[in-house]
């Protein structure tokens, strides 16, 4: 196989991209900031790769990902021309994944990088005979904020994220800013998402405020209109959709440190939404997301909090109609 040269223009979906010795590491912050986004990176999701993968046109039968070892057992997919491919399952201290057997003649593969870890990526290879270009995505740009539910570690495969399944039916490019644990409003977040490009961006806080009681019922409004102000800085006519936690078993009922549980949420952010589309933004919507995952879904979670495999699959298959009509009742 022939290496390709390892540039940027190969990479989507991260926020930024740092010039390594020998590779390219993706982050979903800006890295030179890193000191910005305590503790140590999102305490250390920044530099997970959910939602970062390769693109190109090749007429390539096999293709290898270079990377420095890897961490942790991870996975990587390849999907060629918006069909999964292969799924290769990496052991940790793996160095490369190879995908090969691929049909023949030019075609689009998309290499969508483990969304449990974080990687360097040394090289890009392909066929000796064979071309391989870098491609220009031009679909529309979706940012999504959240959670653990939204990084999806326990997904079956990288692609098989909810918000990986949810782009490919809207036709959009993703850049999925779902952070294990640590989706908690942060005022960094909301300098990101306002500063990155977007034409849509969706949100789905709560359930990590509820578990680490970052937020009272005093402050969690405040909070959130804050980050919503922040994103619209810059974004004021893009469609925001603002989606409440999904079923959570016993914190429905049962109050965290500080008197919270997630119906009180629930109805702090459907207030949060009305208030500002009765002041004039009426390209903010908002979602219960027990109408997207709700209590006849329990049986998926696995924890009691994550959905599972199966149930992220759920999730990415009922987004676009969730979506559509809470853009359209809006």
């Amino acid at each position: 196989m022939r290496q390709l040269p390892l540039t940027e223009e190969w990479f989507h979906g991260a926020v930024s991209l740092e010039r390594r010795e020998g590779g390219i590491k993706p982050w979903r912050i800006p890295y030179m900031d890193y000191e910005l986004y305590p503790p140590e990176g999102i305490e250390g999701k920044a530099e997970i790769c959910a939602g970062v993968r390769l693109q190109l046109r090749t007429d390539s039968t096999a293709v290898a990902v270079a990377f420095a070892p890897l961490a942790d057992d991870a996975a990587m997919d390849c999907l060629a021309g918006e069909e999964w491919f292969q799924t290769a399952n990496l052991p940790a201290g793996t160095t490369e994944a190879l995908f090969s057997g691929l049909p023949g003649g030019i075609k689009v593969l998309e290499i969508w990088l483990p969304q449990s870890i974080g990687m360097t990526v040394t090289g890009l290879m392909i066929d000796d005979e064979a071309a391989g270009v870098p491609l220009q995505d031009d679909r529309p740009r979706w940012i999504t904020y959240g959670s653990s539910i939204t990084q999806c570690v326990a997904a079956s495969s990288p692609s098989r994220a909810w918000p990986v399944i949810a782009a490919a039916a809207c036709g959009f490019q993703l850049t999925n800013l779902g952070f294990s644990g640590n989706c908690h409003m942060e005022p960094m977040i909301g300098r990101l998402i306002r500063d990155l490009p977007a034409d849509f961006i969706s949100i789905c806080a709560g359930v990590n405020i509820y578990g680490a009681a970052t937020l009272s019922p005093r402050m969690f409004k405040p909070q959130l209109i804050g980050l919503l102000e922040t994103i619209r800085d810059k974004h004021r006519d893009t469609p925001l959709l603002v989606i409440s936690p999904i079923y959570g078993t016993v914190r429905e009922t049962e109050p965290n440190l500080l008197g919270f549980t997630l119906p009180m949420m629930r109805e702090a952010i459907r207030e949060t939404v009305a208030l500002l589309r009765e002041r004039g933004d009426r390209h903010i919507y908002y979602q219960d997301g027990l109408d997207w995952f709700g209590p006849d879904d329990a049986a998926f979670l696995t924890d009691g909090l994550h959905p599972g495999a199966e149930g992220y699959e759920l999730l990415g298959r009922r987004f676009r109609g969730m979506r559509e009509a809470a853009l359209g009742a809006g």
